[in-house]
């Protein structure tokens, strides 16, 4: 059955009504490979080029470590977990909703069913037993997850747009979401920042932001606080306005806001390495 028909809430975005569930894109686009202008061109600068993808990936990727079992969905996130993976967490366990335990792919798969994760994999173990007896019990403690819309308490919508009776759009729906926004201890959300999916109230909950840890966008990084989504990071390049502006609520603002330390070209390297192998 296709990623459309059952879909987890962490396989790929599907166009084109993307939900963002698994991916980063905003709601109805199309998958990954950005075309978005690079934050930084390398002219008249010693830094290296990179664009809002990578720059998302990187930040993503910084965020997991060697002692992470972590639940990973394709496009940005897999691309993230697999950077960290291969440059500073090599002991961090990747687990793919279509049963690879220990997953160590070389490129980037072009699914969850990619024959390369159960080849490379440390087990492969039924999708029931994925959920009953991995996620639902607690042994995997970091899940990405991605939708058409989150609130500013990190509750998530990828069910539909509009009234549930009489949507505009009726997207794939929750999948495995709910489960894994309850069942993981620390959520990390991927998603670009825009006033249609960062609204003030979602127009159906399809999963529980209580666990939410990080929001990860384009322009910068969101964290709970004060119970609720806070900007503590912006990206190079961008200012705190235009975080506002993509925010479809009064978006809190953290007094310490820092700013994103730009890829490394180690990581750029890394990141482009895996992607040149699809």
């Amino acid at each position: 059955m296709s990623s459309v028909q059952r879909s987890t809430g962490v396989g790929p975005a599907e166009p084109p009504y993307s939900t963002g569930v698994g991916s980063t894109e905003p709601p109805y686009s199309t998958g990954v490979g950005s075309t978005e202008p690079a934050y930084n061109t390398g002219v008249g600068s010693t830094e290296p080029a990179y664009n809002a993808d990578e720059m998302m990936a990187v930040e993503a990727s910084r965020r997991l470590t060697s002692k992470n079992v972590c639940f990973v969905g394709i496009g940005l996130p897999s691309l993230a977990a697999n950077l960290a993976r291969r440059t500073h967490a090599p002991g961090c366990v990747l687990v793919y909703e279509s049963g690879t335990i220990g997953a160590k792919p070389t490129r980037l798969p072009l699914s969850i069913g990619d024959g390369e994760l159960a080849e490379t994999a440390d087990s492969v173990v039924s999708v029931p037993e994925m959920f009953a007896y991995w996620l639902q019990s607690g042994r995997i403690d970091v899940g990405f997850l991605g939708a058409a819309q989150i609130d500013r308490h990190g509750n998530l919508n990828s069910t539909v747009i509009g009234r549930y009776d009489t949507p505009k759009v009726r997207l794939p729906g929750g999948g495995g979401a709910p489960e894994i926004a309850t069942s993981v201890e620390n959520v990390f959300v991927m998603l670009r920042q825009t006033p249609r999916a960062f609204v003030e109230r979602l127009d159906f909950k399809t999963s529980r932001g209580d666990r939410v840890r990080v929001v990860v966008t384009d322009l910068g990084v969101l964290e709970p606080r004060n119970g609720e989504l806070t900007l503590v990071r912006v990206h190079p390049g961008v200012t705190v306005d235009d975080a506002r502006a993509a925010t479809g609520w009064e978006l809190a603002v953290a007094p310490d806001l820092d700013e994103s330390a730009p890829p490394t070209g180690g990581e750029l390297a890394a990141l482009r390495a895996l992607e040149a192998a699809e």
